[in-house]
């Protein structure tokens, strides 16, 4: 697989994911992911970004909630 950005070659590895939304920044720190060898360009695969949405909506759920009753 090559890399859309440099063309260099992906291997299977991890990466950190940061995000920050609705006043809350969430930090996973090893996430699995296709990353350059050259650049370090992470590419994520369908299951890892399912999962990584879904920890964003329950951020988000919570987050709500904390808002109004604050």
């Amino acid at each position: 697989m090559k890399c859309m950005h440099c063309q260099g070659e992906m291997e299977r590895g991890t990466t950190p994911f940061h995000i920050d939304r609705k006043g809350v920044h969430l930090s996973l720190d090893d996430v699995p992911a296709w990353v350059c060898k050259q650049c370090g360009e992470p590419y994520f695969e369908e299951a890892e970004v399912d999962s990584i949405q879904a920890i964003i909506q329950a951020v988000d759920q919570q987050a709500e909630k904390l808002a109004k009753t604050g």
